[in-house]
């Protein structure tokens, strides 16, 4: 097996979705490591879930700089630091320029709660019971300057239960996108390997 990827997981809160990532990599035959986590905020409590797991931790406060430039050319040193080969944006609560899209082009991933291009944006479950749809899910994408707008790389679906509320669909997508995003980042990095979620009809590009 050639070398790991060095991935760094983008975190702004509890990082579930990293956690999920941090607990893939632990197989011997993941084609990634959990290299890093890096926060914007500096009480994430994603941070101590990743340093609980023995992984480096980075915090780059974005309220401690003058203007979003500084802030990401400050995040752009640290990933460069770790010699980080791919990032995930995992709950990342801070839109990105396009200098630092283009830092990553083709090698960051993000993971939406809706199955795009549906409800991009914020509020996705609201939105979706709102819509009166009866399919919802996540989708990962590779991430470009337009918001959740990148070539879709994977997507999870299911169905919307009669009187549900968004909570409790919340909780069901947040579910799937524990099993999605690692995943994708297994076929994203070595489509030869990828088994996982296979055959699976909920899962669509696996």
């Amino acid at each position: 097996m050639s070398r790991r990827k060095r991935v760094a997981a983008l975190i702004s809160g509890r990082g579930s979705n990293m956690a999920a990532l941090i607990e893939a990599a632990r197989a011997a035959d993941f084609p990634a490591e959990i290299a890093l986590v890096l926060s914007n905020r500096p009480g994430a409590g994603g941070l101590e879930t990743a340093a609980a797991a023995g992984v480096a931790t980075a915090v780059v406060d974005h309220r401690a700089y003058p203007d979003r430039e500084s802030f990401e050319r400050a995040m752009q040193a640290e990933l460069t630091r770790a010699a980080i080969d791919i990032v995930c944006l995992a709950g990342f609560m801070r839109l990105l320029s396009p200098w630092f899209v283009q830092c990553w082009e083709g090698r960051m991933l993000n993971i939406h709660p809706a199955l795009l291009p549906a409800f991009k944006g914020l509020h996705t479950h609201e939105r979706a019971l709102a819509a009166g749809v009866r399919i919802h899910g996540c989708t990962v994408h590779l991430v470009t300057p337009g918001m959740d707008e990148g070539p879709i790389l994977a997507q999870a679906a299911l169905a919307v239960a009669p009187g549900e509320n968004a909570e409790a669909l919340g909780a069901r997508v947040l579910a799937l996108e524990h099993r999605l995003y690692p995943a994708a980042l297994r076929r994203f990095i070595a489509p030869q390997t990828a088994q996982a979620l296979q055959g699976d009809p909920i899962f669509a590009g696996l």
